[in-house]
């Protein structure tokens, strides 16, 4: 494969990157330097004067604490708006659990160990994640995800090391969560993820997707087997609410058949073959 057809893999890890080390280098700052400009990590992060609130903490707190609070919906808004013309793309392009597993994947690669997706479950999953999440919170009265989130939890363990040398039990999730992808690629991103399920949601009419062009596909099966969330971009579900604009099977097909597509305000982009269920 061309180093052209990577472009999308390479500007991804590139981001990914960045976005980690957003979260790495900033307990230092604040504990060492006391420099305060950056403060948190992507369940809640601060940039100035400027938060930015995950939807799915922000949705919990005011669920559990049955207030609004305007300061809350303001900092829930550049995340909601982000997957509403996006999608999933805090998934596939910030998260730290996505960023842990590719970097899981390429060892992975460099040991020449393959995998297989071992299990399979039904994608009703997804969306009972998201669903159950809320109404245990509500029954417990404690915003759940914002004390179990994985992605969250990569922060909070890299602060609780900086700035009290230890970690903290709940650790063992991001562990977890690594190691189900030895037995089915992004398992949590795939099924588990209630933050995953709400962006999905909101980006269900999203901007951005990703089209085939049915008359340079040849159906070699390159762009399903590329995908890390075991969709079938052959057959249209790049542009399904399920996928997270990776890019892995842009990348993937050798003749251009799929591409990144702005869908137009009005009439919805019709795909060259319709989405299958699992």
């Amino acid at each position: 494969m061309s180093g052209k057809k990577r472009r999308y893999s390479r500007w991804r890890l590139a981001v990914q990157t960045a976005a980690f080390l957003v979260i790495l280098i900033n307990p230092f700052l604040n504990y060492y330097w006391q420099f305060s400009f950056v403060q948190g990590w992507y369940q809640s992060l601060g940039i100035g004067k400027l938060w930015f609130v995950s939807p799915l903490e922000g949705l919990e707190s005011i669920l559990v604490s049955k207030t609004v609070y305007l300061p809350l919906l303001i900092g829930m808004l550049i995340p909601v708006l982000l997957a509403l013309f996006l999608g999933r793309v805090f998934c596939g392009w910030i998260c730290p659990i996505h960023f842990l597993s590719e970097l899981e994947d390429r060892l992975l690669r460099l040991l020449r160990i393959k995998r297989r997706d071992l299990w399979r479950l039904p994608r009703m999953v997804f969306w009972f994640a998201l669903i159950g999440e809320l109404l245990l919170s509500m029954i417990i009265g404690a915003p759940l995800f914002v004390f179990l989130s994985p992605p969250g939890l990569v922060g909070r363990e890299i602060m609780m090391a900086v700035f009290f040398h230890t970690l903290a039990l709940e650790g063992v999730i991001v562990v977890l969560v690594l190691t189900l992808n030895l037995f089915t690629r992004r398992f949590f991103c795939r099924y588990l993820c209630p933050l995953g399920a709400l962006l999905a949601f909101l980006g269900s009419k999203r901007r951005l997707l990703v089209v085939k062009r049915e008359e340079e596909c040849l159906k070699c099966g390159l762009c399903d087997r590329a995908c890390p969330l075991g969709l079938s971009p052959s057959q249209g579900e790049g542009a399904s609410l399920y996928c997270w604009n990776c890019g892995e099977c842009v990348d993937a097909c050798r003749l251009n058949a799929l591409a990144f597509r702005w869908r137009a305000i009005g009439p919805r982009v019709q795909s060259d073959s319709q989405p299958r269920d699992e």
